[in-house]
C-alpha cells in the first residue's frame, strides 16, 4: 500500500470495503498527476473495480472551492445522457473517514492530453481530436438541465454579471499582490456584458485535459473534473475551452506563435465554428467572453499560489503555477486593448 501523507489509507480501506461490494484484499493508492484541484488517487484491491477517489484538500479553503459534493451530483445527473461521465460509485461526506468529503468512480480506460498541439498524435488525425473536443461541449449544453434534476445546480440568467462579482471577490481573498492588469478587467467586464442570458449545464473547466478519449480513436468516453460547474452560459465554457490559442507555449502549453497549419491543427476560428456548428447556436463568442475566462482562469491561479503560501496546496509545483496568475490578466489586458 503506498503512503499518502494527507489521510490514512487503512481508514479509507477498511470503509471502502464495508461499503461497495466485491472489494477483497490489500488496497492500493497512487496519486494522480500534480494538478492543483481536488486530489485524485488510482484505488484498487486484490479483487474488486478498479477506482478512482477525488477528495477535497486538506486545510482551510475558500468558500465555495473545491465542492466535491457538486462534482459526484452532476456526474450522477448526466449519467444516460449525451454527454460521456465515468459512473459515480460512492460519495461519502463523513469527515471522520479520511478528513474530508470524498468520492469515488469507476476508473475508465483511456488517454487524457493536455496538450493542445497533440504532440502524440498524428497530425493528419489532430483536427479530429479538437473537434470531438468542441462537439462534446455542444452535447453538453444541449442537455436539459431540469429534467436530469438540476434545477437548483445554480441561478439561471444573469450569469457574467454573478460570475464577475464572485471572482473578484475572490481576487480580494486570495491576492497575494496588486495587479493593475486585474484592476482594469474588473471595471472594463461589468460594462461590456453581452446581452445574451442563455442558460445552460456549464462544465466550468471544459479543456483538452479534463476529456479522456477512447484509446485509439478521436473520440471522448468521459468528461472530467466537474468542480467547478454550474448553470452558466454555454459562450463562457467555449471560450475557456479555446484559451490556449491566446496563450504561449510556455504558459500551459498554449498555442500562440505555433504554426497551426503546419502542426495540422485548427485555428481557433474553426474550432469555434466547429461548436457554433454541433451546437446550432448562432452567437459567437466575443472578445468579452475571452478576457473574462482569462480574468478568471487568473483568479483561480492567484488562489493557487495562496494555498501555497499557506501550506495546503494540491501539487508540488503550485507556486510556480500560480505565478502564472499575472501572465493571465496580462493576456486579457492586452485583448481588451486590441478590442478598444
Amino acid at each position: 500500500m503506498t503512503a499518502v501523507p494527507e489521510f490514512d489509507p487503512e481508514a479509507l480501506g477498511s470503509y471502502l470495503r464495508q461499503q461497495i461490494s466485491g472489494l477483497h484484499g490489500e488496497m492500493r493508492l497512487e496519486r494522480i498527476g500534480g494538478g492543483q484541484s481536488n486530489p485524485t488517487f488510482f484505488v484498487s484491491f486484490d479483487r474488486g473495480p478498479a477506482l478512482v477517489l477525488r477528495k477535497q484538500p486538506p486545510g482551510e479553503l475558500l468558500k465555495s472551492a473545491h465542492a466535491i459534493d457538486r462534482e459526484a451530483r452532476i456526474m450522477r445527473a448526466l449519467k444516460g445522457t449525451d454527454v460521456p461521465v465515468p459512473e459515480v460509485v460512492l460519495f461519502c461526506d463523513e469527515r471522520e473517514v479520511i478528513g474530508t468529503p470524498f468520492y469515488v468512480m469507476e476508473r475508465l480506460q483511456g488517454r487524457v492530453m493536455s496538450n493542445y498541439a497533440l504532440a502524440g498524435v498524428a497530425p493528419a488525425e489532430r483536427r479530429r481530436y479538437l473537434f470531438a473536443l468542441a462537439e462534446t461541449l455542444a452535447r453538453l449544453h444541449a442537455v436539459d438541465w431540469a429534467s436530469v434534476g438540476l434545477s437548483d445546480f445554480g441561478k439561471p440568467g444573469n450569469f457574467f454579471a454573478r460570475q464577475i462579482a464572485r471572482w473578484t471577490r475572490q481576487w480580494d481573498a486570495s491576492k497575494t499582490a496588486e495587479n493593475a492588469d486585474i484592476d482594469r478587467l474588473i471595471t472594463w467586464l461589468p460594462e461590456h456584458i453581452p446581452p445574451s442570458e442563455e442558460c445552460c449545464i456549464a462544465h466550468g473547466d471544459y479543456r483538452l485535459g479534463n476529456v479522456m478519449f477512447h484509446p485509439t480513436e478521436p473520440r471522448i468516453v468521459a468528461v472530467l473534473d466537474w468542480e467547478l460547474s454550474t448553470l452558466g452560459h454555454p459562450l463562457a465554457d467555449a471560450a475557456y475551452s479555446s484559451l490556449p490559442w491566446h496563450t504561449d507555449p510556455d504558459v500551459f502549453e498554449g498555442l500562440r506563435g505555433l504554426d497551426l497549419a503546419q502542426l495540422g491543427l485548427p485555428t481557433q476560428s474553426e474550432f469555434l465554428a466547429a461548436y457554433r456548428a454541433a451546437s446550432g447556436r448562432a452567437e459567437e463568442v466575443r472578445p468579452f467572453h475571452h478576457a473574462f475566462s482569462l480574468f478568471r482562469f487568473a483568479v483561480i491561479l492567484e488562489g493557487i499560489t495562496a494555498r501555497a503560501r499557506a501550506g495546503n496546496a494540491v501539487g508540488q509545483d503550485a507556486e510556480a503555477v500560480g505565478g502564472l496568475s499575472a501572465r493571465f490578466a496580462r493576456y486579457a489586458a492586452e485583448l481588451i486593448a486590441s478590442d478598444a
